[in-house]
């Protein structure tokens, strides 16, 4: 199951997010945003993505 952080926005499908440590995680999100350059990404830099992969969108 897919679970994305209520921290970060990170999905993943770990039990601790991969990307910030976070153990606050749910199985209802919306939409989702693909990071692959974090550095030249523009979106990357308005949602304060710190690594490449996958950013839920909204977080229930």
């Amino acid at each position: 199951m897919e679970l994305a952080c209520r921290n970060c926005k990170f999905i993943n499908e770990q039990k601790v997010c991969a990307n910030c440590g976070s153990n606050d995680l749910s199985p209802k999100w919306e939409g989702e945003i693909i990071i692959y350059d974090v550095e030249r990404s523009k979106v990357a830099k308005l949602i304060n993505a710190k690594s490449k992969g996958r950013y839920a969108i909204e977080v229930k």
